[in-house]
Protein backbone atom coordinates (compact mmCIF):
# COMPACT_ATOMS: atom_id res chain seq x y z
CA UNK A 1 0.00 0.00 0.00
CA UNK A 2 2.62 2.55 0.28
CA UNK A 3 4.62 2.04 -2.76
CA UNK A 4 1.00 2.16 -4.66
CA UNK A 5 0.79 5.43 -2.56
CA UNK A 6 3.93 6.80 -3.10
CA UNK A 7 3.04 6.35 -6.95
CA UNK A 8 -0.24 7.81 -6.85
CA UNK A 9 1.09 10.59 -5.00
CA UNK A 10 3.65 10.52 -8.10
CA UNK A 11 1.22 10.88 -10.62
CA UNK A 12 -0.47 13.15 -8.93
CA UNK A 13 2.51 16.00 -8.59
CA UNK A 14 3.21 15.46 -12.50
CA UNK A 15 -0.32 16.12 -13.14
CA UNK A 16 -0.34 19.04 -10.99
CA UNK A 17 2.93 20.67 -11.05
CA UNK A 18 3.76 20.08 -15.16
CA UNK A 19 0.09 22.81 -15.50
CA UNK A 20 -1.48 19.41 -17.33
CA UNK A 21 -4.27 19.75 -14.84
CA UNK A 22 -4.99 24.09 -15.16
CA UNK A 23 -4.54 23.30 -18.74
CA UNK A 24 -7.49 20.64 -18.90
CA UNK A 25 -9.78 23.12 -16.65
CA UNK A 26 -9.15 26.07 -19.40
CA UNK A 27 -9.90 23.65 -22.31
CA UNK A 28 -13.11 22.20 -20.06
CA UNK A 29 -14.23 26.02 -20.16
CA UNK A 30 -13.84 26.14 -23.55
CA UNK A 31 -15.77 23.53 -23.96
CA UNK A 32 -18.33 24.58 -22.06
CA UNK A 33 -18.57 27.69 -24.20
CA UNK A 34 -19.08 25.93 -26.89
CA UNK A 35 -22.44 24.27 -25.15
CA UNK A 36 -23.65 28.10 -26.39
CA UNK A 37 -23.46 26.68 -30.09
CA UNK A 38 -23.90 22.94 -30.08
CA UNK A 39 -23.74 22.01 -33.81
CA UNK A 40 -19.89 23.56 -33.36
CA UNK A 41 -18.94 20.20 -34.57
CA UNK A 42 -14.94 19.15 -34.93
CA UNK A 43 -13.78 22.56 -35.50
CA UNK A 44 -14.91 23.42 -32.25
CA UNK A 45 -12.81 20.17 -30.57
CA UNK A 46 -9.92 21.70 -32.43
CA UNK A 47 -10.33 24.62 -30.52
CA UNK A 48 -10.86 23.02 -26.90
CA UNK A 49 -7.24 21.16 -28.02
CA UNK A 50 -5.50 24.38 -29.28
CA UNK A 51 -6.93 25.91 -25.35
CA UNK A 52 -4.87 23.11 -24.10
CA UNK A 53 -1.92 23.63 -25.70
CA UNK A 54 -1.76 27.16 -25.84
CA UNK A 55 -2.28 26.72 -22.13
CA UNK A 56 -0.12 23.92 -21.51
CA UNK A 57 3.38 25.87 -23.34
CA UNK A 58 2.26 29.00 -21.78
CA UNK A 59 2.41 27.77 -18.10
CA UNK A 60 5.06 25.82 -18.44
CA UNK A 61 7.94 28.27 -20.45
CA UNK A 62 6.85 30.77 -17.19
CA UNK A 63 7.90 27.85 -15.05
CA UNK A 64 11.63 26.97 -16.80
CA UNK A 65 12.26 30.83 -16.82
CA UNK A 66 16.24 31.31 -15.79
CA UNK A 67 15.60 33.05 -12.81
CA UNK A 68 13.01 30.90 -11.35
CA UNK A 69 14.89 27.98 -11.68
CA UNK A 70 18.02 29.91 -10.02
CA UNK A 71 15.65 30.92 -7.01
CA UNK A 72 15.43 28.28 -3.66
CA UNK A 73 12.96 26.48 -3.53
CA UNK A 74 12.03 26.66 0.08
CA UNK A 75 9.24 24.82 1.15
CA UNK A 76 7.65 24.84 -1.74
CA UNK A 77 7.15 21.46 -3.34
CA UNK A 78 5.57 22.47 -6.63
CA UNK A 79 8.91 24.88 -7.21
CA UNK A 80 11.20 21.95 -6.03
CA UNK A 81 9.18 19.42 -8.60
CA UNK A 82 9.35 21.92 -10.89
CA UNK A 83 13.30 22.89 -10.53
CA UNK A 84 13.90 18.74 -10.89
CA UNK A 85 12.25 18.30 -13.88
CA UNK A 86 12.73 21.44 -16.23
CA UNK A 87 14.07 19.47 -18.84
CA UNK A 88 10.62 17.58 -19.59
CA UNK A 89 8.93 20.75 -18.98
CA UNK A 90 10.45 21.96 -21.82
CA UNK A 91 10.05 19.08 -24.00
CA UNK A 92 6.31 19.54 -22.43
CA UNK A 93 6.13 23.28 -23.84
CA UNK A 94 8.07 22.30 -27.17
CA UNK A 95 5.04 19.72 -27.85
CA UNK A 96 2.41 21.97 -26.88
CA UNK A 97 4.24 24.24 -29.30
CA UNK A 98 4.00 21.82 -32.11
CA UNK A 99 0.48 20.87 -31.70
CA UNK A 100 -0.94 24.23 -31.44
CA UNK A 101 1.38 25.66 -34.59
CA UNK A 102 -0.44 22.96 -36.38
CA UNK A 103 -3.91 23.73 -35.31
CA UNK A 104 -3.48 27.63 -35.88
CA UNK A 105 -2.25 26.68 -39.37
CA UNK A 106 -4.65 23.83 -40.40
CA UNK A 107 -7.63 25.58 -39.52
CA UNK A 108 -7.17 29.15 -41.33
CA UNK A 109 -6.17 31.06 -37.80
CA UNK A 110 -4.26 33.22 -39.72
CA UNK A 111 -6.61 35.96 -40.56
CA UNK A 112 -6.56 36.35 -36.27
CA UNK A 113 -3.51 37.20 -35.80
CA UNK A 114 -4.32 40.97 -34.82
CA UNK A 115 -5.95 39.61 -31.96
CA UNK A 116 -4.15 36.55 -31.65
CA UNK A 117 -0.62 38.41 -31.31
CA UNK A 118 -1.18 40.64 -28.10
CA UNK A 119 -2.91 37.34 -26.04
CA UNK A 120 0.68 35.99 -26.96
CA UNK A 121 2.38 39.21 -25.50
CA UNK A 122 0.38 39.68 -22.62
CA UNK A 123 0.60 35.87 -22.08
CA UNK A 124 4.32 36.00 -22.24
CA UNK A 125 4.51 39.53 -21.07
CA UNK A 126 3.62 38.02 -17.52
CA UNK A 127 6.92 36.80 -16.31
CA UNK A 128 9.42 38.49 -19.15
CA UNK A 129 10.56 41.45 -18.95
CA UNK A 130 9.01 42.97 -22.60
CA UNK A 131 7.30 45.79 -22.10
CA UNK A 132 9.22 49.16 -20.98
CA UNK A 133 7.63 50.84 -18.03
CA UNK A 134 9.33 53.60 -16.18
CA UNK A 135 12.53 53.89 -17.54
CA UNK A 136 13.16 49.79 -18.12
CA UNK A 137 11.92 46.69 -19.33
CA UNK A 138 9.18 45.21 -16.98
CA UNK A 139 7.17 42.17 -16.74
CA UNK A 140 3.53 42.38 -16.70
CA UNK A 141 3.48 40.96 -12.95
CA UNK A 142 5.45 43.94 -11.72
CA UNK A 143 2.56 46.73 -12.55
CA UNK A 144 0.99 47.59 -9.13
CA UNK A 145 -2.10 45.40 -8.59
CA UNK A 146 -2.61 44.74 -12.40
CA UNK A 147 -1.58 40.81 -12.89
CA UNK A 148 -5.00 39.26 -11.32
CA UNK A 149 -6.76 41.32 -14.06
CA UNK A 150 -4.60 40.41 -16.65
CA UNK A 151 -4.75 36.51 -15.66
CA UNK A 152 -8.68 37.21 -15.51
CA UNK A 153 -9.00 38.98 -18.70
CA UNK A 154 -6.49 36.25 -20.85
CA UNK A 155 -8.20 33.32 -19.67
CA UNK A 156 -11.75 35.06 -20.59
CA UNK A 157 -10.90 36.01 -24.09
CA UNK A 158 -9.05 32.30 -24.58
CA UNK A 159 -12.18 30.35 -23.02
CA UNK A 160 -14.84 32.74 -24.55
CA UNK A 161 -13.80 34.64 -27.33
CA UNK A 162 -11.98 31.78 -29.28
CA UNK A 163 -13.90 29.55 -29.30
CA UNK A 164 -16.95 31.76 -30.63
CA UNK A 165 -14.47 33.07 -33.41
CA UNK A 166 -13.69 29.18 -34.13
CA UNK A 167 -17.44 28.68 -34.85
CA UNK A 168 -17.89 32.02 -36.59
CA UNK A 169 -20.28 33.11 -33.93
CA UNK A 170 -20.60 36.95 -33.50
CA UNK A 171 -18.52 38.24 -29.85
CA UNK A 172 -21.24 40.27 -28.99
CA UNK A 173 -23.52 36.30 -28.15
CA UNK A 174 -21.23 35.56 -25.51
CA UNK A 175 -20.47 39.21 -23.95
CA UNK A 176 -22.05 38.07 -20.62
CA UNK A 177 -20.15 34.97 -20.48
CA UNK A 178 -17.13 36.68 -20.63
CA UNK A 179 -17.87 39.05 -18.48
CA UNK A 180 -18.77 36.19 -15.99
CA UNK A 181 -15.47 34.14 -16.51
CA UNK A 182 -13.49 37.46 -16.31
CA UNK A 183 -14.75 38.00 -12.93
CA UNK A 184 -14.44 34.30 -11.39
CA UNK A 185 -10.81 33.49 -12.92
CA UNK A 186 -9.96 37.26 -11.40
CA UNK A 187 -11.66 36.10 -7.55
CA UNK A 188 -9.27 32.70 -7.94
CA UNK A 189 -6.23 35.04 -9.41
CA UNK A 190 -6.41 36.60 -5.83
CA UNK A 191 -5.83 33.34 -4.31
CA UNK A 192 -2.57 32.78 -5.72
CA UNK A 193 -1.69 36.44 -4.63
CA UNK A 194 -2.03 35.21 -1.02
CA UNK A 195 -0.02 32.10 -1.56
CA UNK A 196 2.98 34.53 -2.47
CA UNK A 197 2.36 37.20 -0.11
CA UNK A 198 5.41 36.77 1.69
CA UNK A 199 7.70 36.48 -1.05
CA UNK A 200 5.71 39.56 -2.96
CA UNK A 201 6.14 41.29 -0.04
CA UNK A 202 9.73 41.16 0.02
CA UNK A 203 10.49 42.24 -3.40
CA UNK A 204 8.29 44.93 -2.74
CA UNK A 205 5.57 43.41 -5.79
CA UNK A 206 2.54 45.59 -5.16
CA UNK A 207 -0.55 42.82 -4.86
CA UNK A 208 -3.67 43.10 -3.51
CA UNK A 209 -2.88 41.09 0.00
CA UNK A 210 0.70 43.28 -0.27
CA UNK A 211 -1.38 46.98 -0.18
CA UNK A 212 -4.13 45.53 1.44
CA UNK A 213 -3.48 42.65 3.40
CA UNK A 214 -4.94 39.27 3.34
CA UNK A 215 -8.64 40.39 4.60
CA UNK A 216 -8.72 43.18 2.04
CA UNK A 217 -7.48 40.49 -0.79
CA UNK A 218 -10.08 38.38 0.34
CA UNK A 219 -12.72 40.77 0.51
CA UNK A 220 -12.30 41.98 -3.15
CA UNK A 221 -12.26 38.47 -4.85
CA UNK A 222 -15.16 38.03 -2.90
CA UNK A 223 -17.05 40.82 -4.51
CA UNK A 224 -15.58 39.44 -7.74
CA UNK A 225 -17.23 36.26 -7.15
CA UNK A 226 -20.47 37.68 -6.05
CA UNK A 227 -20.22 40.10 -9.42
CA UNK A 228 -19.41 36.51 -11.37
CA UNK A 229 -22.99 35.17 -9.83
CA UNK A 230 -25.13 38.19 -10.80
CA UNK A 231 -23.91 38.02 -14.30
CA UNK A 232 -24.22 34.27 -14.62
CA UNK A 233 -27.99 34.68 -13.54
CA UNK A 234 -28.64 38.03 -15.62
CA UNK A 235 -27.72 36.20 -18.57
CA UNK A 236 -30.02 33.65 -18.09
CA UNK A 237 -27.74 30.66 -16.73
CA UNK A 238 -29.36 28.09 -14.55
CA UNK A 239 -29.25 29.25 -10.77
CA UNK A 240 -27.22 25.68 -10.17
CA UNK A 241 -24.53 25.71 -12.57
CA UNK A 242 -23.69 29.13 -11.43
CA UNK A 243 -24.31 28.77 -7.53
CA UNK A 244 -22.43 25.38 -7.19
CA UNK A 245 -18.92 26.47 -8.43
CA UNK A 246 -19.27 30.05 -6.77
CA UNK A 247 -19.85 28.41 -3.29
CA UNK A 248 -16.90 26.04 -3.87
CA UNK A 249 -14.82 29.15 -4.81
CA UNK A 250 -15.61 30.75 -1.68
CA UNK A 251 -15.07 27.97 0.37
CA UNK A 252 -11.49 28.06 -1.08
CA UNK A 253 -10.85 31.93 -0.87
CA UNK A 254 -12.27 32.01 2.76
CA UNK A 255 -9.78 29.17 3.79
CA UNK A 256 -6.70 30.47 1.87
CA UNK A 257 -3.66 31.37 3.28
CA UNK A 258 -0.43 31.42 2.46
CA UNK A 259 1.07 28.90 4.72
CA UNK A 260 -1.53 25.94 2.82
CA UNK A 261 0.50 23.09 0.83
CA UNK A 262 0.71 22.82 -2.61
CA UNK A 263 -2.35 20.68 -3.14
CA UNK A 264 -4.35 23.61 -1.89
CA UNK A 265 -4.36 26.00 -4.42
CA UNK A 266 -2.76 23.15 -7.53
CA UNK A 267 -5.54 21.13 -7.03
CA UNK A 268 -8.41 23.02 -5.11
CA UNK A 269 -8.37 26.70 -6.31
CA UNK A 270 -7.50 25.64 -9.99
CA UNK A 271 -9.83 22.47 -9.50
CA UNK A 272 -12.97 25.18 -9.01
CA UNK A 273 -12.49 26.13 -12.93
CA UNK A 274 -13.08 22.60 -14.03
CA UNK A 275 -16.30 22.26 -11.48
CA UNK A 276 -17.48 25.23 -13.21
CA UNK A 277 -17.06 23.80 -16.48
CA UNK A 278 -17.94 20.51 -14.96
CA UNK A 279 -21.42 22.23 -14.22
CA UNK A 280 -22.80 23.13 -17.20
CA UNK A 281 -22.33 19.79 -18.34
CA UNK A 282 -24.21 18.11 -15.49
CA UNK A 283 -26.44 20.47 -14.10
Amino acid sequence: MPVRRALLLRLLDAVLFSSVWLAAAAAAQTAATLRLWPASGALGWHVVVLVFAATLLTYNLDAVLPFKYRQPAGASGRKAWQQRHRHGLLVLAAVAALVGAYLLLADGWAHYLPLLLPLVALALGYSWPLFWWRGRFRAVREVPLLKVFLIGGVWAVVTVCLPALAVRQPLATAAGLLAQRFCLVTALAIVFDIRDYSRDQAVQLRTFPTVWGVGGAKAVSLALLAASVGLGLWRGAPPLVVVVPVVLAATVILLARETRGDYFFALLTDGVLLVQAAAVFVL
